[in-house]
């Protein structure tokens, strides 16, 4: 058993965290990717391969248009966009059939990188997004070139700061566009992150100022103990460290609205996960002793489940909580 028991913290707080009717339903597309930041717990990289299969796809509409609660459809990956089906996928869920309110999480540098393993230019994906009304989420771990760089690589500041304008462009960002840009804060290294309304204020004063980008809301979201920055904690001696900061600034308040007690999230292979982070650990939901999927959903036995808790979830619950769409308490 892990020294790091979360399942044995919601006992000793006298909490509980069952799962409620599903709201989101998450698809990780592909773990391909144009970068492979240092802190991507999906180990995202342009040499990736891994893509969901056109039946999981089709599936996963069905899902959606079947299911009255899921109401947001968030796509990611890896770069979401580098799947052959993407403008497809997307198109199809907000068709009236579906009409899911699509949210992609864009990695702002893609639209400027030839795809890694067709080399086609990308350049179409900002106009695609406008025309389809898409919720962008946009990495971009801070308003200073050197941060940003240090995390995700040498440049992508800048093209990301060039990204950001050509979203605003569209009118993403802008008051009464209707077009929704919101950014991820991560922070550079093994810390919690700063107070997110804190974060966003410098944000969009900075962001104003020196570059004339506007966005929505910034999500502030703490680096994960999983694949790549777990290895990288590891390798520096500084994992069991960053684990007693997560279990020490545990806060009760965060369970509540922990992201997987609403979540469906689905791999590229079709199997169903409470998080994100549990599909890239490979902790399946498990319904009768079996691994679940999408071929055999019913939202009344997700309902039912017991959501798998592991070690890593501390970082859902630390300071002011964390989920994709940032603080929680």
């Amino acid at each position: 058993m892990s020294a790091y028991d979360f399942t044995a913290q919601l006992s000793q707080a006298s909490l509980s965290a069952g799962p409620r009717p599903s709201e989101v339903l998450q698809i990780n597309l592909t773990k391909l990717c144009n970068q492979a930041c240092k802190h991507c717990h999906v180990d995202s990289s342009p040499a990736r391969t891994e893509m969901m299969s056109r039946p999981v796809i089709e599936r996963c509409l069905e899902i959606l248009a079947a299911t009255p609660t899921l109401t947001r459809f968030d796509i990611t990956g890896g770069a979401p966009e580098l799947h052959p089906d993407f403008r497809e996928l997307v198109t199809r869920a907000r068709a009236p059939e579906i009409d899911a309110i699509v949210m992609v999480r864009h990695n702002l540098t893609v639209t400027y990188d030839p795809h890694p393993q067709t080399a086609e230019s990308m350049d179409w994906i900002p106009d695609f997004l406008a025309e389809n009304a898409v919720e962008v989420i946009c990495s971009l771990p801070y308003y200073q070139e050197y941060f940003t760089d240090k995390q995700r690589g040498s440049g992508v500041f800048q093209k990301s700061i060039k990204g950001l304008r050509r979203l605003n462009a569209l009118g993403y960002g802008r008051k009464d566009s209707g077009l929704v840009l919101n950014l991820v804060y991560n922070p550079i290294g093994a810390y919690l992150p700063a107070p997110q309304a804190d974060l966003e204020r410098d944000y969009r004063k900075e962001l104003k100022d020196q570059f004339d980008i506007e966005f929505n809301q910034l999500f502030a979201i703490t680096n994960m103990p999983v694949n790549r920055f777990r290895s990288d904690l590891e390798r520096r001696g500084k994992y069991d460290e960053y684990m007693e900061k997560l279990m020490g600034a545990f806060n009760p308040t965060a369970v509540d609205a922990l992201m997987c007690r609403s979540m469906l999230s689905v791999d590229y292979k079709g199997q169903v996960f409470d998080c994100d982070f549990n599909q890239m650990l490979d902790l399946p939901v498990e319904l009768a002793g079996k691994a679940a999927d999408v071929f055999s959903f019913d939202e009344s036995r997700y309902s039912q489940r017991q959501i798998r808790f592991e070690s890593h979830c501390f970082g859902c619950t630390a300071g002011a909580g964390s989920s994709c769409g940032g603080n929680t308490a």
